[in-house]
């Protein structure tokens, strides 16, 4: 064995004083344990206390609420979505009589949302905004946690994950989408369950493609493996996605395609001679058959209400009510290629990295209670900028990255894939839309990937190890300080986001570009 050399100084000297707690902290046995179980729970608290306090204001129908609300008290109630009287929203917000009939109504997204809407109303009652958004608020402090747990997973690191956590959780999107009945807020937990899910088949499936057996019965094609229960899992919880909005189907398109070329690249690293052949001809219809079909049958059971009752909109176009279900999603599909109505907050998708039109989901210009003649109540879903803008700027270097890493031939760490994945899947396709009436808020579902690009991005900017010592006291100030703005920001904005009654003045402070009013 070597001696070490008594010139270098001891690899404990040579951290910075982060790096010795948190190696102390993290190696210890009982207080590393403690940590990684204390973490996560203590991040998805934070995450529920900021999405379920005051959840109930403002006590009236918010913005696409009128919709989503009412749909799901309609399912809760027939099984599918009737017809509503003209003063509905009044009566939700008094708890008079509900003006419900029976007629069928033509809506135009699936109805799982607005399933899980109608359980807290049930708990409630539909006169009890909290019910209406209770839902909505556990997915999203679920949707914390799922992101934690996905970062733990790419990086290995604690310390990463519970920063990538701790950003969605103070975000203000995401905030302000838990805190309303919206559909885009349960979309996003189900796509993160998916992709979690894929995370777990990728690293319990890629070991066994990589394993190089000298004595496998078929080296040109290698194996196909059917005992994938976390492919299973990925595929009822991106049908479920697809089951609360239809974009749902661009993530379950994305990381199927995503499981084909990983399965690809693994089988290649074995030795397989016929290595795109066998992933594409021999695995995929496999994989396709263990993703897409748990994805159908979950779709599918969504609709049970509609399938079961005679009265939902175009029921009785077909006695075949699978074949009227397909009339009826003609009709849906017809809805969303042809919208393009005007609407103040409307913001086309190559808008969206800038942040050039946030949605205000509610505003009240005369509130009471604020202590001056001159206030307003707004709930704003504008991110944390700082968030925002850098999680944009951190997917643009993770871009950099993976293409650096393919020229020049190196290992690509799914660090890198899976936030660009996410983002492109979430992202990409409404710009093929460009007419379509869309919104700023749709981009919910693409913030936990920012998040995720985000951190990894501050883990390269707080240095490795091996780096001088200056770098990495640099690096992690450097850190550090973003963090502590972007803690700051949050709390800045943190009255937008919620509702609160504020000075005038003080909300004008909050507008840092002209389409933020």
């Amino acid at each position: 064995m070597t001696a070490p050399d008594p010139l270098l100084p001891a690899p404990e000297a040579r951290l910075t004083h982060y790096g010795r707690l948190r190696d102390r902290l993290l190696q210890d046995p009982d207080w590393g344990r403690a940590i990684r179980w204390l973490a996560p729970l203590v991040i998805t608290a934070v995450a529920a206390v900021l999405r379920l306090v005051g959840v109930s204001h403002p006590h009236e129908l918010a913005f696409d609420e009128t919709y989503y609300v009412k749909d799901a008290w309609s399912l809760w109630t027939l099984g599918y979505e009737g017809t509503w009287g003209g003063e509905a929203n009044e009566a939700f917000a008094t708890g008079q009589s509900l003006p419900l009939s029976d007629a069928g109504s033509f809506i135009v997204h699936p109805p799982l949302g607005k399933w899980l809407i109608a359980l807290g109303m049930a708990i409630g009652g539909p006169e009890n905004s909290g019910g209406w958004r209770l839902a909505t608020a556990i997915l999203g402090a679920g949707s914390v946690l799922l992101v934690y747990l996905i970062a733990r997973r790419l990086s290995g690191s604690v310390v990463v994950a519970s920063v990538a956590g701790t950003l969605l959780a103070i975000d203000g999107l995401s905030i302000v989408m838990s805190r309303i009945a919206l559909l885009d807020g349960i979309l996003t937990f189900f796509v993160l369950l998916g992709v979690l899910f894929v995370l777990i088949d990728r690293q319990r499936t890629i070991p066994q493609l990589e394993r190089r057996d000298p004595e496998t019965p078929d080296p040109f094609w290698g194996p196909v493996l059917w005992r994938r229960p976390w492919l299973i899992a990925a595929g009822a919880a991106l049908g479920a996605a697809s089951a609360v909005k239809w974009s749902g189907l661009y993530v379950l398109a994305g990381f199927g395609l995503y499981v084909v070329v990983t399965d690809a690249l693994a089988r290649r690293r074995a030795g397989v001679v016929l290595w795109p052949t066998a992933a594409a001809f021999r695995q995929g219809p496999v994989s396709f058959v263990l993703f897409v079909f748990p994805a159908l049958a979950v779709y599918l059971v969504s609709w049970t209400g509609w399938l079961l009752t005679s009265g939902g909109y175009d029921r009785q176009s077909d006695p075949n009510p699978l074949l009227a279900l397909w009339k009826y999603h003609e009709s849906m599909l017809g809805f969303h290629v042809g919208l393009s109505r005007g609407h103040p907050y409307a913001s086309p998708a190559w808008e969206w990295p800038f942040l050039l039109r946030p949605t205000a989901v509610w505003v009240d210009s005369d509130p009471t209670g604020c202590g001056t003649d001159h206030c307003i109540g707004v709930i704003s879903a504008v991110p944390n900028p700082l968030i925002w803008y850098g999680g944009v700027a951190a997917a643009v270097y993770l871009l950099y990255r993976l293409v650096r890493s393919w020229i020049t031939r190196q290992p690509i760490a799914p660090a890198l894939t899976v936030p660009l994945v996410g983002l492109a899947v979430t992202y990409l396709p409404w710009l093929m839309f460009p007419e379509r009436t869309i919104f700023q808020f749709y981009t919910v579902v693409m913030m936990p990937f920012l998040v995720l690009a985000l951190a990894m991005t501050l883990r390269v900017i707080a240095g490795r190890r091996e780096d001088p010592l200056y770098r990495r006291q640099s690096g992690e100030r450097t850190v550090l300080i973003f963090l502590a703005f972007v803690v700051l920001v949050s709390v800045f904005f943190l009255p937008l986001w919620t509702g609160m009654s504020v000075p005038y003045q003080f909300w004008l402070l909050h507008n840092w570009l002209p389409g933020w009013v």
